[in-house]
This record gives structure tokens, sequence and C-alpha cells, in this order.
């Protein structure tokens, strides 16, 4: 997967195409590919605004004091970082997982993958694990408001193929189920719990 950091990043609009969904009153977003779209929207879209506001024209005015805005000829050069908190609220309802709270990843939006990732917690895989293999291995976008020094990180995350993604976790789990009950005793056959033993019958170990 790749990070879209909006402290990196500057999303560039056609201006005109800009004033006409602003003019139109109808509600429209800009994707973090600096497209315009109007509703109804795809459900993975990703937003760096959504919103119907009043007709003016100044673009400030319109998308708020969170954007930083230039303009560029026909371009209007957008940072929506400092509007982190508001799209969060935007974005998740579309987002595969939610990492933006202290508290981290806790569930898949997917329901194949959420079965995933309730069953291999019964062997302790947390969903940070499960999150950091899917962002190495499958394809879509980290949508996050990084900093280095000092180290902060808050993302949203989106799978472009739920179904491979399903393929990667699944494989990548059944191998560790297979390798604790072969090799861990705490996770041993016979000494299983009635839910380690589902878990491994979901896995196709036992």
């Amino acid at each position: 997967m790749k990070k879209f950091n909006l402290f990196n990043e500057i999303i560039i609009t056609n201006k005109q195409k800009l004033l006409t969904a602003i003019n139109s009153k109808k509600l429209f977003g800009i994707c973090i590919e600096g497209n315009i779209i109007y509703e109804p929207f795809a459900d993975n879209e990703i937003f760096i605004y959504k919103g119907q506001p009043e007709i003016v024209e100044d673009f400030k005015k319109v998308l708020g004091r969170n954007y930083q805005l230039v303009e560029d000829g026909d371009r209007v050069l957008i940072k929506a970082f400092s509007n982190w908190q508001e799209l969060i609220g935007i974005n998740t309802p579309n987002s595969s997982y939610d990492d933006t709270t202290a508290d981290g990843v806790g569930e898949f939006a997917d329901k194949s993958l959420e079965d995933i990732g309730w069953h291999i917690a019964e062997f302790s895989v947390d969903y940070r694990t499960l999150v950091e293999l899917l962002e190495e291995k499958c394809e879509g976008t980290v949508l996050c408001i990084e900093q280095v020094e000092p180290y902060q990180f808050s993302g949203l995350g989106y799978l472009s193929d739920n179904k491979h993604a399903k393929e990667v976790l699944f494989d990548y789990c059944k191998a560790i189920v297979k390798d604790k009950t072969e090799n861990d005793p705490d996770f041993s056959i016979d000494g299983l719990t009635d839910d380690e033993e589902d878990a491994a019958k979901f896995f196709g170990i036992v």
C-alpha cells in the first residue's frame, strides 16, 4: 500500500472546475488525486474536502481556514493537513481500517477480513501485525498525517482488493496457527480451548 501523507502532499485541482462545483449548489468532494466529484460517491473515495458551500469567489472561505491554498494560473494548490480531524470523520466510513486513535486498529470494515482478525486473536496475533502485513503485501492507500520528529502517526487504510487481501491474510494466519499447534506447548492440539479450537478449524488446521 502507498502512503498519502497530508503533511507532505500538495493536492492540485482545476480552478474552473472548482468554481463550477461551488456555484452548482451541489454536494461535491475533492479527492486526493485532485479530481472534483459529485454525489453519489463511490464507496472507496478518499476526500481532502467534501461539502456544499455557499456561493463565494474566495476559495479560502469556501474550504475553510484549516486549508492552505495557492492559486497558480488555472490551478489551485491545496495543503489539507491542518484539517485532519475533520477529514477523519469524512473518510472513516469508506476506510478498510481505522488507525487514528491511541488504541490502534481494532477491527476491519470488511467482514471476511474481520473474521480472520477475530479468529487469529486466539493465537495471540494482534491487528497491528495484520495491518503491517497488508500494507506490505497488498495494493491500496494509507491516508495519514505523519511526522518523524517527534514521531506521530495517524491514518486510515483503504484496500484496493479485499479478495486478494483476504487470501494474503488467511494464508499468513494459517501458517501461524499450524506452527503454533505443532511447536508451541501453549497451543498444542490436545490442549486447545474451545475458542482456540474453533479458530484452528476456521483456518483448516483441525
